[in-house]
């Protein structure tokens, strides 16, 4: 059944409203994926053959599409609004996301919500550490055997993290190839998992929870970051937590 849905979110963060434009604009590798970037006008193009229905820089955007293309989702909008704070020295930003799903509302529901916490959480650590960097961006997701309900645990101990080990706690966790990372935890629940290290922001995804594979996207801001070998060796370490080849 049809249902519409809204996801919003306050909140605010070291950076001018500028630098939040430049991020949620031109600059969504550094926390998102790469995307096209919104044509600078209202009706204007912009990502997934969505439609720019409000263009302020850098105070208000919105886009939406009304052909999302699969079919548990008929409607899609994201809107931004920025304000300044201290003088412009920081944002206030609003974050709404609502739509239309269609089939199995309360599971794609509760996967978007707790998505949009961690998204918007990575925006901030992306913001406050790294911008306006250049990002090599990879991303992958595990076998079949990934879906488990116990899967995202088995993520969690293949890394070295204590069970109790909450967000905000410097680590050295265990990397591709058993190599050490020495890491931040900035995000931790039962759902998601950010490391943050010197040059990259590593993010795995519980989306076990909702059915799907394990996934791990790497922001890499090293001046010789590599996005295939990113991509290859993540791929064999997830592998490895699940006994694939």
């Amino acid at each position: 059944m049809s249902k519409e849905f809204e996801i919003a979110r306050e909140f605010e963060v070291d950076a001018t409203p500028g630098e939040v434009w430049e991020a949620i604009t031109n600059g969504t590798g550094g926390y998102l994926w790469p995307m096209q970037p919104p044509e600078p006008r209202v009706g204007g193009t912009a990502a997934f053959g969505s439609t720019v229905t409000a263009y302020d820089p850098p105070h208000h955007l919105v886009v939406r599409s009304e052909d999302v293309g699969f079919p548990v989702q008929s409607l899609n909008q994201l809107e931004h609004v920025i304000e300044e704070r201290d003088g412009g020295r920081r944002a206030w930003v609003r974050y709404v996301h609502s739509g239309i799903f269609t089939d199995d509302w309360d599971n794609q529901y509760d996967g978007a919500n707790r998505h949009t916490d961690f998204y918007l959480h990575t925006l901030r650590e992306y913001l406050t550490h790294f911008a306006p960097r250049p990002v090599s961006f990879a991303q992958l997701n595990g076998p079949e055997a990934s879906q488990a309900p116990d899967a995202f645990t088995a993520v969690g101990h293949a890394l070295g993290l204590p069970d109790g080990l909450a967000a905000g706690a410097k680590a050295s966790v265990r990397g591709p190839g058993g190599r050490a990372l020495d890491a931040v935890v900035d995000y931790r629940d039962p759902y998601f998992i950010g490391l943050r290290t010197e040059d990259a922001l590593v993010r795995f995804f519980g989306r076990n929870h909702w059915g799907a594979p394990v996934g791990i996207s790497v922001h890499d801001f090293a001046p010789d970051a590599d996005a295939e070998a990113n991509e290859i060796a993540w791929q064999d370490w997830l592998n490895g937590v699940f006994s694939q080849s």
